[in-house]
């Protein structure tokens, strides 16, 4: 696969890509920089808007708008007027921020959080603890923490098909499967799906319409498709050294969008770094779903 950066605009720990299909537009989260982002290839048109703290991710509501994820909550976004309304919070720990941030294809927000280890100034902090969490949020605002002690919460895809879901901790460079219920969102069987790997470690994620598992590596330069039982499928390089998330788009779903970072890389980064890029894929993906809240 041939990536090109979609943008002239490099950004810092470019994360969270959500396509949404009924608009044909790229939703994405800068997280260092406190910005959220919405891209129309059509027109190449990019509009932003910024918090005050660090965000994880922008997705479409299905009632209109946007919902984001940020260190301190959830927050409903107008696109037109940039107004942030505050929801509420999820995780109360105050040393947590959001990371990964999601909705399964029955509408449902999933949000994972991390130790901060982002500080002030947007450097780099260490992180010494898994006080990270996993939370479910259905429509109606109702939440449940369904895991804890994650260390760096990554990776939220289903396979509808299968009746899957995925999760992954950074820190261990592992995928877990679940058993997932689309009705009532219940996750129970967790096992080891993909282990650690010497390319780099398990960032985000995106799911084909065969069911393998795309997984951007951070550190590793490269993608993996991961089959269905967990194997390595194929290593797609990728020109930039930390991969962060992926997402499939466009009029039929094979075009692949690549979030990456400049974050923990030296001051010399290579002008690739930290671009949002794109490719032709030659399977297509799974669809995304808006949030239904």
């Amino acid at each position: 696969m041939r990536f090109e950066p979609v943008l002239e605009t490099r950004f810092q720990l470019g994360e969270g890509p959500h396509w949404d299909g009924a608009s044909g537009r790229l939703t994405f989260a800068d997280i260092v920089a406190g910005m959220v982002h919405e891209f129309t290839p059509a027109t190449g048109a990019l509009r932003s808007w910024a918090m005050k703290e660090q965000v994880s991710a922008i997705i479409p509501r299905a009632k209109g708008g946007y919902i984001v994820a940020h260190k301190s909550g959830l927050s409903f976004l107008d696109p037109q007027t940039g107004v942030f309304e505050t929801w509420k919070e999820i995780d109360p720990n105050p040393v947590n921020r959001s990371n990964e941030t999601r909705t399964d294809p029955s509408g449902r927000l999933w949000l994972g959080t991390m130790q901060n280890n982002i500080g002030p100034n947007g450097e780099d902090l260490p992180i010494d603890r898994s006080s990270g969490t996993l939370n479910r949020i259905e429509a109606d605002g109702r939440s449940a923490c369904v895991l804890e002690r994650i260390g760096v919460s990554n990776t939220l895809c289903w396979d509808v098909a299968r009746a899957r879901m995925y999760f992954a901790d950074t820190m261990k460079n592992t995928i877990w499967a679940f058993d997932w219920d689309a009705a009532t969102g219940e996750i129970v069987n967790r096992r080891v799906h993909f282990g650690p790997h010497e390319r780099g470690y398990a960032d985000g994620s995106a799911i084909d319409a065969e069911g393998f598992l795309w997984n951007a590596r951070w550190s590793g330069s490269c993608i993996i498709r991961i089959t269905p039982r967990g194997k390595v499928d194929e290593i797609i390089e990728t020109p930039t050294i930390n991969t962060t998330s992926c997402v499939f788009g466009g009029a039929e779903l094979k075009t692949l969008y690549v979030t990456s970072a400049r974050q923990g890389l030296s001051g010399h980064a290579r002008k690739i770094e930290g671009a949002l890029l794109v490719a032709d894929a030659p399977v297509a993906g799974q669809a995304c779903t808006p949030f239904n809240g």
